[in-house]
């Protein structure tokens, strides 16, 4: 059986507003029937574990001193976009009053 905006919003503890506005947007798995807003209970179920986490491998960190020169590196790229000025031009105004 298919639930209703008002079904599936107490189901979820969401404002129907917030399900018609998913719904709109093509957020959410719905059909339209004859004007009227359903879901697919399954469909609900499988849009909603799409949202749990996801195993993870973790990559092993390397030790610090196994990248050569890794402190230059950094301050290297730091300079590069943390310049001084702020893309500020260094000319004078056109009126001289600095």
């Amino acid at each position: 059986m298919l639930l209703t905006i008002k079904d599936l919003s107490r189901q979820l503890n969401i404002r129907p507003s917030t399900l018609y506005l998913w719904a709109a947007q093509g957020k959410i798995p719905c059909q339209k029937i004859h004007g009227l807003i359903r879901f697919d209970p399954d469909a609900i179920a499988d849009w909603l574990r799409s949202f749990s986490p996801r195993q993870t491998t973790t990559v092993p960190l390397l030790p610090r001193d196994s990248v050569p020169n890794l402190d230059r590196i950094v301050e290297s790229a730091k300079r590069g976009d943390y310049t001084p000025g702020h893309g500020e031009t260094n000319t004078p105004s056109p009126t001289r009053k600095e």
